[in-house]
C-alpha cells in the first residue's frame, strides 16, 4: 500500500493524488493547474500515471482546480466510476462541460493566430463530447455513507463546509492483512460561515493529508468583514460608480448573494441595481437551492421563508451575452458580480475594460488571486494592466475583503486536525511554499504531530 503525491504539491491548483493497495489505483481528485500561461501549459503534459490503469477516481469537490482535468482522463483512456457527494455530481454537470467549452473556445481563438502564423494547429484540451461522456460516469454519494468500491477499499464522504458538497474523505485500505485509514481534507471552509455547516468531525486516521491555502494567515473577523462590505458598497454609492465584484461561480456568488439578502436594508441595496452576470452561477444557484438539506440552521431559517429564488427584489441574472453587453450601458449605480473570481477570463474582462480607468468605480476582491492573474495585479497595486491585449489605466478603487474565503484559515485548519485521537502521519498539500512550510512548523511545534511537505512525484509506503 502506497500514496503518490502529484498536483497540488508545488503550488495550490491542479490537486491530484493516488491511493495503491491489493493491485488497485486510487485517483484523488483531478484538478486543472491555473496560474500563469507557462503553469497552464501544463495541463497538456502527459499524466505521471496511465489513465487506463486507474481503478476509480474520488472526486473531494467541484471546484476546477479539484475537477478540471477528469474529462481529459477520460479523453485518454479512464472508463471507471467517478464517486462525489451528490451535490458535487450536480455541480460537476455545470462546471465540466463550462470547463470544456472554454477549452473549446481557446483553442480556436489560439488556432486562428496559429492559422495567420502558419504554425501548426492545436486540439482542445478536451471537448463537450469529453465532458459528457465523463458525467456519465459519476457515482453520487450522501455525506456519511461508506461505501466499499473496490475490494479492500472503502470510502466515506464528510462535509468539509467549504462550497455545496464539498467533501473530507474516509478512506480504509486493508491488504495482507493490514489495515491503513487515509483522510483527505479536501478544501476546507471556514468555521461559522453562511449557508454551509461546519467541517465535519473525524477522529482517527493513520495519515492525513491536509490542504495549506491559508495555512500561514488568520481571517479578518467575520462582523468586521460584513462592515468593511457595507462600507465599500456606500462609497461607490456616494460617488455615483459602480461596483464589479469578480466572484467564483460556485461558493463565492452564491454566498455574496445571500449577504445581500440578509444585510438588504442595512446596506440600502435597494438604491442599487445588482447583476448576476454568470450562466455558470446562474445554474448553480438553482443546484444550491434545490439542497436545503445541506444548509446550516440560518440558512434553513430563511430558506423556509422564501419560496422562490432569486431573493434580492431588484437582481437580474444575466444569462446571455447580449444581457450582459447591456451592463455596460450602465455608468453608475450597478453592482455586478461576474467571474471569473480571479479576473483571467470569463464576463468580469469585459466590465473591467469598462469601469477600470473609472475614478467613481470600486472593484471588490472576494476571493483568493493566483499569482500572475489579473486578479492578483489589482490585489498587487499595479497600475497599468494589460486586458485583451491593450492597456488601460487602474483609476477604479480596489478593495480587497480577506474574511469571505472558503478556505479556513491556520485557526480553522488547527481546529479541524485537533479532533483526530490517533496521532496520525500528516501530509501538508495544497499551498504555496511559505505556507506550507510555516503551516508544517505549526503543527509539528504547536500541536505535537508528525508532519511533511511531500513533493510532486513523492512515494509513501503504508
Amino acid at each position: 500500500m502506497h500514496i503518490e503525491f502529484y498536483g497540488a504539491t508545488s503550488g495550490i491548483t491542479g490537486s491530484c493524488h493516488i491511493l495503491r493497495a491489493n493491485d488497485h489505483l486510487v485517483l484523488l481528485d483531478c484538478g486543472l493547474i491555473q496560474g500563469r500561461r507557462h503553469v497552464e501549459a501544463r495541463n497538456r503534459e502527459p499524466f505521471p500515471f496511465s489513465p487506463d490503469k486507474i481503478s476509480a477516481v474520488v472526486l473531494s469537490h467541484g471546484h476546477i482546480d479539484h475537477s478540471g482535468r477528469i474529462p481529459l482522463l477520460v479523453k485518454q483512456g479512464y472508463r471507471g466510476p467517478l464517486y462525489a457527494q451528490n451535490a458535487t455530481c450536480d455541480l460537476c454537470k455545470i462546471m465540466l462541460q463550462d470547463s470544456a467549452s472554454l477549452q473549446e473556445r481557446d483553442a480556436e481563438y489560439e488556432n486562428k493566430w496559429r492559422n495567420r502564423e502558419k504554425k501548426s494547429l492545436i486540439e482542445p484540451l478536451y471537448t463537450i463530447k469529453d465532458a459528457q461522456e465523463a458525467l456519465e460516469n459519476f457515482v453520487g454519494l450522501r455525506y456519511r455513507e461508506k461505501r466499499e468500491i473496490l475490494p479492500g477499499i472503502h470510502i466515506c464522504f464528510q462535509d468539509a463546509g467549504h462550497i455545496l458538497g464539498s467533501s473530507s474523505v474516509e478512506v480504509w485500505m486493508e491488504e495482507g492483512g493490514r489495515e491503513q485509514k487515509i483522510v483527505f481534507s479536501g478544501d476546507l471552509g471556514q468555521y461559522d460561515t453562511p449557508i454551509l455547516n461546519d467541517p465535519a468531525v473525524i477522529q482517527s486516521a493513520d495519515h492525513v493529508l491536509i490542504e495549506s491555502t491559508y495555512g500561514n494567515r488568520r481571517h479578518r473577523n467575520r462582523q468586521k468583514t460584513i462592515d468593511e462590505i457595507g462600507n465599500i458598497i456606500s462609497m461607490a454609492r456616494n460617488e455615483h460608480g459602480n461596483l464589479l465584484i469578480p466572484a467564483f461561480s460556485i461558493g463565492r456568488s452564491q454566498e455574496i448573494l445571500y449577504l445581500m439578502g440578509v444585510y438588504y436594508d442595512e446596506w440600502e441595496l435597494d438604491r442599487w441595481e445588482v447583476f448576476l452576470d454568470s450562466p455558470m452561477a446562474i445554474k448553480a444557484s438553482k443546484v444550491y437551492w434545490e439542497h436545503p438539506h445541506l444548509y446550516d440552521e440560518d440558512a434553513t431559517r430563511l430558506r423556509q421563508k422564501v419560496n422562490e429564488m432569486p431573493l434580492l427584489n431588484n437582481l437580474h441574472l444575466s444569462s446571455s451575452v447580449e444581457d450582459s453587453m447591456a451592463i455596460n450601458n450602465i455608468k453608475t449605480g450597478a453592482i455586478i458580480i461576474a467571474g471569473s473570481g480571479m479576473c483571467n477570463g470569463g464576463r468580469i474582462i469585459h466590465h473591467l475594460k469598462h469601469n477600470i480607468s473609472q475614478k467613481c468605480a470600486h472593484i471588490m476582491i472576494v476571493g483568493y488571486q493566483a499569482s500572475g492573474t489579473l486578479g492578483r495585479k489589482l490585489v498587487d497595486g499595479y497600475e497599468q494592466v494589460k486586458i485583451h491585449g491593450s492597456l488601460y489605466s487602474v483609476h477604479a478603487q480596489i478593495h480587497t475583503v480577506g474574511g469571505l474565503s472558503a478556505h479556513g484559515d491556520i485557526d480553522d485548519l488547527s481546529r479541524w486536525i485537533s479532533n483526530f485521537n490517533s496521532d496520525p502521519y500528516v501530509h501538508v498539500v495544497h499551498g504555496e511554499a511559505q505556507s506550507k512550510q510555516e503551516f508544517r512548523d505549526h503543527l509539528n511545534r504547536k500541536m505535537g504531530l508528525r508532519v511533511d511537505v511531500p513533493q510532486e512525484g513523492d512515494i509513501l509506503e503504508l
